[in-house]
């Protein structure tokens, strides 16, 4: 008898602003931060906790690396990157591209990964590996910054799954992925 694996899928858990910005320009998260602690966890904890690892794209690391203790429950990550070393931080695994990352996890016998930053979540989407998207709208406007989405070589159809009004105002939204367009490239 033959045991078929499940393939990896990702899954997203990500803050923005209303204006759909996940940073201001310069790569700080103080907005998110400091209007985000009356949300508490917003069910951070138990949604880390379902990951068997974490990727990551060269941008959201740095914008963590100097944390001083990284609340991914001792989960892998996997960080992908074009210019740092692979030896860059002994708590991560570098890899030079979206699939690389990919054949890695999957080669550990990763399912269930969280996708963590802009490009990222982009490639991951684009290349129909992601399952759920649950984002946390914090009320506030920076009007600057990075976006979340941009192209993805075509529309992602999404099923509303759940809305939830968290302390501080924050709207976090659960959504299914219905299917994706085809991968393209994305600049790490």
């Amino acid at each position: 008898m033959s045991t078929v694996q499940k393939p990896l899928r990702a899954v997203v858990f990500l803050g923005l602003s209303v204006d759909g910005r996940i940073a201001r320009p310069d790569g700080d998260l103080e907005w998110l931060t400091s209007r985000g602690e009356a949300a508490g966890d917003a069910g951070f904890t138990p949604f880390v906790e379902s990951v068997d690892a974490v990727v990551m794209g060269r941008k959201t690391y740095e914008a963590i690396a100097s944390v001083q203790e990284w609340p991914y429950l001792g989960r892998p990550i996997h960080v992908i990157s074009t210019t740092l070393a692979a030896d860059a931080d002994p708590r991560i695994i570098v890899h030079r591209s979206p699939e690389a990352a990919v054949d890695a996890l999957q080669r550990d016998g990763r399912r269930r990964v969280y996708v963590d930053g802009g490009a990222t979540v982009r490639w991951f989407l684009a290349a129909k590996l992601v399952d759920e998207l649950t984002l946390s709208q914090v009320p506030v406007l920076i009007g600057d910054g990075p976006s979340l989405f941009g192209s993805l070589g075509g529309d992602v159809d999404l099923e509303h799954v759940r809305t939830t009004v968290l302390e501080g105002g924050m709207v976090q939204t659960t959504y299914r992925v219905v299917d994706g367009p085809t991968p393209q490239a994305f600049a790490y």
